[in-house]
């Protein structure tokens, strides 16, 4: 990827334009900051222990030793008393200057975001804040001497720092990542390296002596500082994104540890890295003009490194070969020594590739043909989870309108899709990964009950990465123990990792949604990176141009609304998303300004403040999952995407310093990547790359672009049930010649088992294809897109190729019409759609459904009996009837299933009003039964079959229907229109029921 430039004014130096790493501090400390940083010392020893070992001794105890009496009150006021006044009163400023020296310090040691407030200690807060930045200089400076001992303990997992700095090293690719100290026998490989070192170069035949090469040693952590190849790209190359270019001359060349690079955020302190020739720069050596800049240990160290620059090929070889044997299941000894992989490599396995050329990877090229939009095809969680909405929508859509009156009611058929909605909704079928949603969901939930049935609490968890082979790896804040069987630790102690394999082997669990705030921001290699934004200690700050923070925005606040891996939420849009809010009116929220925004948190915040203390709990992960389960601690996440003032940042910031503990998650948008408690910073560029430097993040970013977003809208709003327009009733998608001449030259039964008439069977080997994909034809008279066709009988993917194949297959299958037109051929569109001839018992059953009761039968009542009769005989079961298991996945995609019954109880309501009209009681039970065995779930043909029996005058038969009803109905009971309409035929229906109970 070509290099983004940005202008700079004079005098500054190059760099992206969110706020960069800033250049590591010198490691050298001049004699005026070890004076300060004593005199801080000395200062805070006398603060801390000389006023109160003062007070205690020269004055002591200031209090009355007894209770105050109206006697003591009318005392006079001497000296002592005075004094023993302003005792209390130094005593009570100690104890705020104590205070304050104990938030300054931890909030200096964690670094997660701003200093808690200390309540009126503002001039006393600000000194203790300086005096503990002044003493921090002792500990930066020992560091900068003694990098292994000052790294070891680190090691321990005792030592549990949760500073956002350090945690930011421990994520895959970089997110979180925290320097892995050098141990005592790393010390020891280091000396004895050194010393062979020393043995090669005396021998001569460096490539170092040859020629002058630039190296550089990384350092030590600085502070909360750790160098990253980012910072040094920055510091000596001018552009921290040439970091690859460093990390290209370096990988996989043998450390002064014996450690190896193998992923550009992976780095310790004393590896050394060869530079690109243009670095600049006083911390570089260049070898041998500037070998003296250097201690001895060093020279040898990056001599005998230099000489490893000519077997980096080969190294490299090796290293894949063991990375093999690692993914195989093996494991090295230099495994021992890695602090972990930081982006597992997820890709397939060459039984995978070598499993059949119908089931290999899609083609490189696939992604640009047919004009389907790319952002929805790239990003499988968003899809799967509006793929699902809108199924959702469209069944409550054509549940409702079943309310309506029999015959003619809007609502049976969806409207059909066009133009850009048409291309969304492809792009959603082709993109969707409901089953990668599926074990996401699944794997989390069991997570948490495995480890609420050992009565261990839940780890906090920032993100999580889904591997190309369906692998999940959590990062967890700190280590927490090893995870409950079958999770695994992962490259350390910080990751937790589930392979796919025994992720299909969860069963669905009665438990929370542990994580509901995880959302996908991109990918990396063939890893998805979902941040947990509910966890995070602080606001995630997300900078760029407007155009392309807001479609991170949309696609972070779709994914949200419409995820499969939660249960309930509040999302907050600020400046923009009003026109989102029809994927989840439930979940989304819009609120116009920021000023609503901070009062509207404000509230919040105390409310759970409070409500975790009258629980009992520290944060909501506790509260969320086991015994104490409560809809409280559901998250709110605060999607800011207008740049919030100096004033409100400095609010934000104070509400959301102790969100993640209270399940509150903040996203905000800046033009500066400038902001006030901002624990994480990203950046979105013009490319679609997602950045986040100190994080040590690079990622093809997950977006919704705003033609997409109203492609997507528009299809929410069009099945939405609530909708009131002029629209007429919806009539079928096609409508076939149901009289004698209108023979079709193909027949396909699909309302049962499945049968094809007219048609020569193919061979064996190709028939379950070439039949899947007809009945996906015969389901969508409007056509099919290439790449929805594939996906669908294909759900791992295909080549073009092989598609292509089936296609032409199947074109040849089905042949052509007596004019020589194809069966099978391609609109305008490129969708694929079936010729008239081809028709299916489906098509005619609406077709005679809708002459029925809006065509000719509804000005004909002896035309309307016939054609309802007709219909109803077609029906001979559900949808695709003993379908081979294994095939027709994409049906779940479908709401044929919700529409088929619908279908089939209006036909024989309406048959049955058919002969109800001429007193045929018996007539109208035959046909509701006949309903009911397609239908056996609809509640409006139980009632007209109660009425129906009642209209017979046979009270026994009226009891045994009523009795064979509420047997059916289980131990939830009748609803209760049932019953007052039981009420209202049988009065003594509950005893007689009970009798024959």
């Amino acid at each position: 990827m070509a290099r983004r430039t940005t202008s700079n004014p004079p005098g500054s130096s190059p760099g992206p334009r969110n706020r960069t790493p800033q250049p590591l501090p010198r490691r050298s400390r001049t004699v005026g900051d070890f004076v300060k940083a004593f005199l801080a010392f000395v200062a805070l020893l006398v603060l801390l222990v000389g006023v109160p070992g003062a007070l205690a001794v020269q004055i002591g105890w200031p209090l009355p030793s007894g209770a105050p009496t109206t006697e003591w009150l009318q005392q006079e006021i001497t000296v002592d008393t005075f004094i023993n006044v302003l005792t209390v009163v130094v005593w009570l400023a100690w104890a705020q200057f104590t205070a304050c020296v104990l938030v300054e310090m931890k909030a200096a040691l964690s670094g997660v975001g701003l200093p808690n407030r200390v309540p009126g200690a503002g001039p006393s807060q600000l000194l203790a804040r300086q005096l503990v930045a002044a003493l921090l200089l002792v500990g930066a400076a020992a560091a900068s001497f003694t990098p292994g001992l000052s790294q070891l303990g680190q090691q321990l997992e005792g030592n549990q720092r949760p500073a956002v700095a350090a945690a930011a090293q421990q994520t895959p690719g970089g997110l979180l990542a925290q320097q892995q100290a050098q141990t005592a026998a790393s010390a020891a490989a280091l000396a004895e390296q050194a010393a062979d070192a020393a043995a090669h170069a005396e021998g001569g035949g460096a490539r170092a002596s040859e020629d002058a090469t630039k190296f550089y040693r990384i350092q030590p952590p600085e502070g909360r500082h750790h160098d990253s190849l980012w910072e040094v790209a920055e510091r000596h190359l001018g552009d921290g994104r040439r970091y690859k270019e460093i990390y290209q001359l370096n990988k996989d060349r043998a450390q002064p540890d014996g450690s190896k690079l193998s992923e550009a955020s992976l780095i310790r302190p004393g590896w050394i890295m060869e530079m690109p020739g243009d670095a600049r720069g006083g911390e570089l050596v260049e070898m041998p003009d500037e070998a003296p800049k250097v201690s001895p240990d060093v020279q040898r160290q990056i001599s005998d490194y230099a000489r490893t620059g000519g077997a980096q090929e080969q190294g490299g070889q090796g290293a894949g070969q063991e990375g093999a044997g690692r993914q195989g299941g093996g494991s090295g000894a230099q495994d021992r020594d890695t602090a972990h992989i930081s982006l597992p490599e997820q890709r397939p396995g060459q039984g995978a590739a070598q499993g059949g050329q119908e089931h290999a990877a899609p083609a490189a090229g696939e992604g640009s043909g047919f004009g389907l939009p790319q952002a929805l095809l790239g990003a499988p969680l968003l899809a799967a989870g509006l793929l699902g909405a809108l199924g959702r929508r469209r069944r409550q859509a054509l549940w409702q309108s079943a309310l309506g009156a029999v015959g003619g009611r809007r609502g049976m058929e969806p409207p059909t899709p066009t133009g850009a909605a048409a291309d969304a909704q492809d792009a959603l079928l082709v993109g969707a990964d409901p089953e990668g949603v599926r074990l996401l969901d699944r794997s989390l939930r069991g997570l948490a009950a495995s480890l609420a049935g050992e009565s261990r609490p839940l780890p906090t968890v920032y993100a999580a990465w889904m591997g190309g082979n369906g692998d999940l790896h959590l990062q967890l804040a700190q280590p927490a123990g090893r995870p409950p069987a079958p999770w695994q630790l992962g490259q350390d102690q910080t990751f937790w990792m589930l392979a796919r394999a025994d992720a299909e082997r969860y069963e669905e669990v009665d438990t929370a949604a542990p994580y509901p705030g995880l959302v996908s921001l991109g990918s990396m290699d063939d890893s998805r990176l979902l941040l947990n934004l509910e966890s995070v200690p602080g606001i995630v700050s997300l900078s760029g141009r407007e155009q392309d923070r807001a479609g991170v925005f949309a696609s972070v606040a779709a994914e949200l609304a419409t995820n499969g891996w939660s249960d309930r939420m509040t999302i907050t849009l600020v400046g923009f998303g009003e026109d989102l809010t029809p994927l989840a009116p439930n979940r989304l929220r819009h609120l116009d300004d920021i000023e609503a925004l901070v009062e509207t948190m404000e509230a919040e915040t105390r409310q759970r403040r409070g409500a975790l203390g009258a629980a009992g709990h520290d944060s909501v992960l506790t509260g969320r999952t086991g015994p104490a389960q409560h809809t409280r601690w559901a998250p709110h996440l605060v999607l800011l995407a207008a740049e919030p003032s100096a004033e409100d940042a400095v609010k934000l910031a104070e509400l959301a310093a102790d969100a993640s503990r209270l399940g509150i998650g903040y996203l905000v948008g800046t033009r500066s990547g400038d902001l006030p408690g901002a624990a994480w910073e990203m950046e979105i560029t013009s490319e679609g790359k997602l950045l986040a430097p100190l994080l040590g993040l690079e990622l093809d970013a997950q977006l919704l672009p705003v033609s997409q977003q109203r492609a997507v809208v528009e299809l929410f709003t069009d099945a939405d049930p609530e909708r009131d327009d002029d629209r007429p009733a919806t009539a079928p998608p096609f409508l076939v010649d149901i009289s004698e001449q209108g023979r079709p030259a193909v027949y396909a039964r699909l309302v049962g088992p499945y049968e094809i008439i007219g048609l020569d069977t193919p061979d064996g080997e190709r028939s379950p294809l070439l039949h899947e994909a007809l009945a996906l034809l015969l389901l969508h008279r409007e056509g099919v897109h290439p790449r929805v066709l594939s996906s669908a009988l294909w759900p791992r993917g295909v080549t073009d190729d092989v598609r292509d194949a089936l296609v032409e297959r199947l074109r040849a299958w089905l042949g052509a019409d007596p004019d020589g037109t194809p069966r099978l051929a391609a609109d305008a569109t490129g969708r694929l759609k079936l010729a008239k001839s081809v028709v299916s018992d489906l098509d005619v059953l609406r077709s005679l459904y809708h002459e029925a009761t809006q065509g000719r039968g509804a000005g004909s009542r002896a035309v309307r009996g016939r054609l309802l009769t007709d219909a109803l005989v077609l029906v001979r079961g559900p949808l695709l009837a003993e379908r081979p298991e294994g095939r027709y996945g994409w049906l779940t995609h479908e709401i044929i299933d919700a529409q088929l019954p619908l279908l089939v109880a209006d036909i024989g309501l309406a048959l049955s009003a058919f002969h109800l009209e001429k007193d045929r009681a018996e007539k109208a039970i035959e046909a509701l039964d006949a309903a009911l065995g397609s239908a056996p779930g609809d509640e409006r043909l139980w009632h007209e079959l109660l009425r129906a029996t009642h209209a017979t005058g046979d009270s026994d038969r009226l009891k045994r229907r009523a009795a064979d009803l509420v047997a059916r109905s289980g131990a939830r009971g009748l609803p209760p229109r049932t019953e007052a309409l039981l009420d209202e035929l049988l009065p003594t229906w509950r005893s007689g029921v009970a009798a024959a109970g």
